[in-house]
This record gives structure tokens, sequence and C-alpha cells, in this order.
């Protein structure tokens, strides 16, 4: 029987019996389902559901205020996703043994599902909106990340929220040459397309993704299989809406609008904005000062007394409309951008290496107005990265990190550490390289690299991509081959449109499309698009793909002329790393009791090793910055791991001296009796007669017993005397 539970209002308490319960089920076609709940948990909530698949649940909840804070003319949109270790049956890490901030994964993947919804809210919505999406239960083969987007879409449609969608999201990776929808983690492990597209039932949203190096085809047809599965996902929320009685949803007005004051700005701003527009100036901030100009001209009009009424917000926001419309018409009646180039023309470029000498690696890239200065350093196992994450458990020896400090745009604002996107933009240009690193034994380091952005105006994350080749290259990482990126925009009115290579801030801000690519000569590596419009043709983005090829094939004829391929050698001061493997029994006496061995060795010869037991065998690796420590060192572990071969000669040291004989050390670790007989032919009465302790002799190693006791000889190296 089901236990009564809260009351509500009426007074009447709630049960199962009584909740108003909606379920609904997406079939995959191929014996997976997807479940959607709602009315169960987090009624409170403006609209919460449960999707499930398999043993994976997620929940996701989403809140609205009823009113817009004074003064804000934006979407105050906030989405959080949260994944909790005990989804997994796991304890947190850390000392607290709890959930802390959130990891790079869970932040990347509360923007995928960000970029998907933020456009869909209506232009004059301000409310503050929080999404929320939790693991809740967690199924080892099922990837969360790709269900996180349908189950925060199914939130607002539960709701009563104000919203365009429904939308979903999914990944479509090719497995083995077969393209396949959600797969799981084990198919990831042998899939060369990795892609999660998120769409309305009519229209693209968001695409991101990395790829081994494949055609603008190839990723098209990813695509188009992830829409056509998101259809499906899209007409059941709209059932579910239906189910729930939420197609009406709230009444708001969060705006006020001077259509007097409106027309008023159009008409005196409009044509002198397109003249500023049309001047084609590169100077980013003498644009923005003109631009300027026009307004505070406009506003020069009005007394201080009239001003003090004049609504400066919706000066600004219709002045902001004017420029918008007139760039924009600009580019299509024209084919005029704002910094005078053509629409597939690619900014100036000049690149260096090696400008820092105490890096391993480094670069400047530098396009127009955007500037990386990127470095690459290069280190041992113990610098890896842990990776603690509720379904992944590991170690990460490839890193990359982007940084976006304010001195990059003229702003005079301090920096406040690093923000959810440079953690995006900095997990695009990993993807876009990480599968040109050499793997497994090919490479025995740990790569970072560090973008600092030092100029900024558009594709700051695509000039990392470059920069980041260069400075791989000048390290001496032998990288399969270079690649470059290249950010894509669009400009759509009707029929017309117009498609930008290489945009500017302003072309991405006022444009309708934002499509970055990446890849070498022979494809592509990785992708992020975010589309602002309705109804993008995949004509269009077909046509967006191969002039991104264009640009991307420019850019590496640049770069190359300043490195063509990885340096012969690493430089002086990089740290060399030399691997061998040694018996598996013998680990313990290299490290010694305590570790004194191995870290004597280490403070002896000025180097790092590393020793760990893999497929039962001893793998170890020594780390310094010059040849002779790690000869020095090679030569101390080989001694102490070589097993003493019967018949063998040995240079040893006399370390002790006893009645029937001395012990000599022939190897690191290793005494062997030399018995008084086997010293000399002639018979002696005692040892000191021809040896002291310290002495260093050479002898042969004539038996070892069962319990592995050695035994030596020094006489058999001496000529046998003949019988009087």
């Amino acid at each position: 029987m089901a236990c009564p539970t809260e009351e509500k209002e009426t007074g009447k308490p709630v049960s199962l019996e009584n909740m108003n319960i909606v379920n609904k089920k997406i079939d995959m076609g191929d014996g997976r389902v997807i479940e959607i709940e709602t009315g169960k948990l987090a009624k409170q909530a403006d609209g919460s559901v449960v999707v499930k698949m398999g043993n994976t649940m997620l929940l996701a909840t989403v809140v609205s205020a009823q009113e817009a804070k004074e003064g804000t003319d934006f979407m105050p949109l906030s989405v959080e996703y949260r994944e909790n270790y005990s989804a997994a049956g796991r304890f947190p890490g850390g000392f607290t043994r709890r959930e802390g901030r959130p990891s790079d994964s869970e932040i990347l993947v509360a923007r995928l599902i960000d970029r998907a919804l933020r456009p869909l809210f209506p232009d004059d919505y301000h409310a503050d909106t929080f999404v929320n999406v939790y693991l809740i239960s967690a199924d080892k083969d099922v990837m969360p990340d790709s269900l996180a987007g349908l189950a925060a879409s199914a939130a607002l449609a539960v709701s009563d929220i104000p919203f365009n969608g429904p939308i979903s999201e999914c990944r479509v990776a090719r497995v083995n040459g077969e393209l396949k929808v959600n797969p799981s983690f084990a198919d990831m492990e042998k899939a060369d397309i990795d892609i999660v597209v998120g769409a309305t039932y009519d229209n693209i949203l968001m695409v991101e993704g990395e790829m081994h190096e494949v055609s603008e085809e190839e990723m098209l047809d990813a695509i188009k299989l992830a829409h056509d599965n998101i259809k499906i996902h899209c007409k059941v929320q709209m059932e579910l809406t239906a189910e729930v009685g939420k197609t009406e949803k709230r009444v708001y007005c969060h705006e006020n609008n001077d259509e007097e004051l409106r027309e008023k700005v159009w008409k005196e701003t409009y044509d002198k904005v397109y003249a500023v527009a049309a001047k084609a100036n590169p100077n980013k901030h003498q644009r923005h000062d003109d631009f300027k100009a026009v307004k505070d001209e406009f506003l020069a009009q009005y007394t201080e007394e009239q001003l003090a009424e004049l609504d400066m917000a919706l000066v600004g926001r219709y002045y902001h409309d004017v420029e918008k419309e007139a760039v924009r018409n600009l580019v299509l009646e024209q084919a005029i951008r704002l910094d005078g180039r053509k629409t597939d023309e690619i900014r100036p470029i000049w690149s260096e290496i090696s400008y820092l000498p105490m890096a391993h690696g480094s670069a400047i890239f530098t396009r127009g107005e955007t500037q990386s200065l990127t470095t690459v350093t290069l280190g041992t196992k113990l610098d890896n990265k842990l990776v603690d994450e509720v379904l992944r458990q590991g170690t990460d020896n490839f890193l990359l990190h982007y940084n976006f400090p304010p001195f990059s745009t003229g702003e005079a604002k301090p920096s406040r550490g690093t923000g959810r996107r440079e953690i995006g933009h900095g997990n695009l240009a990993h993807r876009a390289l990480k599968n040109m690193i050499p793997k497994g034994d090919e490479n025995p380091y740990s790569i970072r690299i560090v973008s600092d952005i030092l100029e900024s105006n558009g594709s700051s994350s695509m000039a990392t991509v470059c920069a980041g080749t260069l400075a791989l290259m000048d390290a001496g990482v032998k990288i399969k081959k270079p690649v470059t990126g290249i950010a894509m925009g669009l400009i759509t009115k009707g029929d017309k449109f117009a498609v930008l290579s290489d945009i500017l801030g302003d072309e991405d801000h006022l444009g309708d499309m934002d499509f970055k690519v990446t890849g070498t000569r022979d494809g592509i590596t990785a992708t992020q698009m975010d589309i602002k419009v309705d109804g993008l043709p995949y004509e269009v983005l077909a046509q967006a793909l191969q002039q991104a090829k264009a640009g991307r094939l420019h850019i590496m004829d640049k770069i190359t002329e300043t490195i063509a391929e990885p340096r012969a050698d690493f430089k002086e001061h990089a740290p060399r790393v030399v691997k061998l493997s040694i018996p598996k029994d013998t680990i313990g006496a290299l490290i010694g009791p305590g570790g004194k061995i191995i870290q004597e060795i280490q403070a002896s010869t000025g180097t790092t090793i590393i020793i760990e037991e893999v497929d039962n065998v001893g793998r170890v690796e020594v780390v310094a910055t010059n040849k002779d420590s790690i000869d020095a060192a090679l030569a101390r572990i080989k001694g102490i791991v070589a097993v003493p071969e019967v018949g063998e000669i040995y240079k040893g040291k006399v370390k002790s001296i006893v009645a029937f004989g001395a012990f000599v050390e022939i190897l690191p670790g290793k005494d062997g009796l030399l018995h008084i007989s086997e010293i000399e032919w002639r018979r002696l009465e005692k040892v000191d007669e021809v040896l002291k302790e310290g002495d260093e002799i050479e002898v042969k190693l004539i038996d070892v017993d069962k319990s592995g006791k050695l035994k030596l000889s020094r006489k058999a190296l001496l000529p046998k005397p003949e019988k009087k």
C-alpha cells in the first residue's frame, strides 16, 4: 500500500495512486528504450522529469522567476550539470568525501545544454531561469551526457516557461565504419567520429565533436543521422506537453518599448552607421569609437534635462539593432565586411617559434588582431593528470589549457581565474590536436600546452590550435600531422546568405552562425558549431565546410613556412626519457628497503626514475636533461637487475674477509663467495696473504647453488703453474 506523503493545499494526502504521473517512451529501434517520466519527483519546480536509459537516470529540473529584475535586457539563463558519485556506488575523493565544484567534464556537458537551449527563449523574456540536470543513477554501458539535453528540454516542456522548443541532443559515433546513435563507452574506444548534435524538430542548433581526419561529407552524414533521431525525441516531448496540459505558457511582460523613440533612432542613425561600416576599417577599437560617435551625435540633440528623462537603456538597445542590421545589410548587398575583406578572405597571418628560450617549445601565432602565445612543456608520468570522475577513472598525459585575460580585448578589469568559456575553448583545441599526438611507446612524455591569448578579435580558440601545432613541432614532439583551424560565420536574410571565413568578434556577435572547424590537410579533426537562425539548409552547411577547408589549407601553408615538421631532436634543456624493462622479481631490489636504493641512485645521478609493474614486467623510465646522467643511472639499474650467469667474468670488489675466503660484490647488491681454495693455485694459509677489503679483482662465476648462492673463482683466470 502506498504511504501518504506531504499534503497539498487542498488538504488531501498525496499518494502514488492520485499523483499525475506521466511516462513516455522513445524506441531507438535497436532494442534500447529511453523513458521520460514526470509527476513523481521534484514537483515544486516549474518543471521536472526523470530520463532513463538502461540503468542510467537523469533528474532535470527548471525554475524561472515570475518577474524580470529591473534593468535586465538579456536572458539570465543558468545551466548546471552534476554527477553524483552515489550514482555509481562510489565515494568522492578528497578530504571531505563530498562532491565539490563542478569538474571540467561537468562544465562541458552544461555548456552543451546551454548552447542548445539559450537561442530558443523569446528575445523579450528576461526572468532568471535555472536549469539543473543531475546524474542520479549511472550505468557503465550508457553515456549520460548524450541524454542531458533531452532531459533539460523535457523539463521545460512540462513547465509553463516560454520556450520555442522542444529540442534534444544525441551523440553519433562511427564504429568499425558504421554510424551508431548514443553509443556505449566501449563503442567509443573504437570510434573515429564522435559528435554531439543539438536540434529542434526542424533545425540544427549545435554541433560539437572530434574526428580522425574525416571528410566534410562524412561529417554531414553523421549530423543528418543525429537530426533524424532528434526529430523522434521532439515529437515525444510535444505529446508529453499536451498530456500534462502545458501547451499554454505563462503570460509575461519583461520589456517596455517606445515605438516613437525606436523610429527616431533608426531614422537618424542608420545611414551614418552604414557609412561607418562601409569604411572597412581593420582596427577594431577605431571602428568601435566611430560607431560610438554616431550614437553620441544622436544624443547630443538633447538637453541635460531631456537626457535625464530619456530611457538610455532603450536607446542603447535600439542603436544596437541599427548597428546589427547595417553591418548585415552591408555584407549581403555589397559583399563588404567590417574590415574590408572578401567573404572568403583570411586575415594577415604571421608566426614565430622558439620565442621563449627556456620553454621546451613555444610559438606565437597572430592572425589579424587575434594572437596566441603558446608553450609546450614535457614531463613524466608523474605529471599525468589524475582523472577521478563518476564514470571515468585513470590518467591523461596530454593537457591543453587556454587562458583569456581581460587585457586581450583592452578591458580594464581583473582576472578571476578559469571560467567556463576558457574550459570550453581549451577543450575544443585539445580535441583538435589530441589524435595527432603519438601514442604508447612512441610518446613517453606527459605533454602540457598552454595558450595565453594576448589579443582577441574573434577565433582565439582556432589561433590556439595553430599556435599549439607550431609549439609542438618546435618542442620536437613527433606529431603525426600539423593541424590548423578556422571559424566560419553566416549572414542570412530571406533567401540571401553569405558565408564568412575567419570571422571577427563583431561578425560572431552580429551574425547567425559560429562554425569552428579544425583539421589536417587530409581531413577534419574537430568541430564546434552554434547556429542562431531557424531553417539553415544542409546545402549552406556544406558550402561552409568547403569554404572552411580552403581556409584551413591556406593557414596550413602559412604556418608550415615557419616550421614544416617537428624538430629532429628535443631542445637541450628538455627532459630525456629512456625506457627499459626489468624482471618483475628485481623490482624490490631496485627500490631497496624503504626506497633507499632508488633514492640514492636518483640523488647521485641527478635523474628521476619511475618504476611500475605492467603485465608482470617491471617498466622503468629514467628521466634527465642530459645524457651522462641517464647513462650513469642506467648502468646502476642494469647492475642491480642483471642476472649473474655461470661462466661469465666479473670485475668485483672485496666486501669482507673471512677465515674460509672472501665475499666479493660482482654486481650491485649481489655478493658471491670466493673460497680460499679458489683464490690462487697455491695453498694459502690465510686469505689476507693475497686480498684485503676494498680490493677490486676479476672473478669468474663457476656455480649457483639451489638456494641462489654464488660461487666464484679467481684462480680460474690465472695461468695454471706447471708441475715440478
